[in-house]
């Protein structure tokens, strides 16, 4: 089974011993139970993971000795998924499953079909507990890059992001285009929208068309808007052959 991993963004040094401490150190000592001589793993969450062993275990701290480190490349293309607010806690569970994949942003978007709004005075929450779920996702993960959440997007600022993109692709079940058909740049950003539950509407269509993106058939069934974006995602990856 391969070690678990901490978050670690600042000190995590080359070599010698590091101390694990703060709301991380705290579940690797109390929750996990980790002790002296088991594996763990720091990373920054900006591609470099320090390889360790537990040294020493206090009440809410571990100290470690570095073994190796590692410094892993940032992932190319990458790949970005607009998602369209689902409904209830489903905006969590995409994000959870979009980390756990390899999605490298994901773009929170307001569209004008979409039941949940984030209001001025709860945006600030919702869009802390898709952070907050990407992190967790991906340490579970055993990622050494973090994915970035955005700020939420507007339509307009979405087609901003599309005309700029390396590959502009929208999920559409009138599209005839597959997705699996679709060519994947080596570099740059493939960005991949994903709608509400009520869809798509004709206006945003046209609005991400004219920035250049291709609306595409993800397959024959009709999947949630929460669900879509891994999917998507999946396929993509193995056309950039990262997976």
């Amino acid at each position: 089974m391969s070690a678990p991993v901490f978050l670690k963004e600042s000190g995590l040094p080359v070599s010698g011993r590091v101390l694990l401490d703060g709301p991380e150190g705290r579940h690797a000592a109390t929750v996990r139970r980790l002790r002296a001589g088991e594996r763990v793993d720091l990373t920054d969450g900006a591609g470099l993971m320090a390889l360790c062993t537990v040294v020493a275990a206090a009440k809410d701290s571990l100290e470690l000795e570095v073994l190796e480190l590692r410094r892993e490349p940032a992932p190319r293309p990458r790949i970005v998924v607009v998602q369209a607010l689902p409904k209830g806690d489903r905006g969590e569970l995409a994000v959870e499953t979009m980390t756990e994949v390899g999605v490298d942003e994901i773009v929170p978007w307001a569209a004008s079909r979409c039941v949940t709004q984030w209001r001025a005075d709860k945006r600030d929450k919702a869009l802390g507990r898709w952070r907050s779920t990407a992190r967790e996702a991906a340490k579970q993960a055993r990622r050494a890059w973090l994915p970035e959440v955005s700020d939420l997007a507007s339509t307009k600022e979405v087609a901003g992001r599309l005309a700029a993109a390396s590959r502009a692709l929208v999920l559409h079940e009138a599209a005839t285009a597959p997705l699996s058909g679709v060519s994947a740049p080596d570099n740059g950003e493939i960005i991949v929208v994903v709608g509400p539950e009520g869809g798509i509407s004709d206006a945003e269509l046209a609005t991400f068309a004219g920035a250049g993106a291709t609306p595409v058939l993800l397959g024959p069934t009709v999947l949630r808007t929460s669900t879509a974006g891994v999917a998507a995602a999946s396929v993509l990856l193995a056309a950039t052959h990262r997976w």
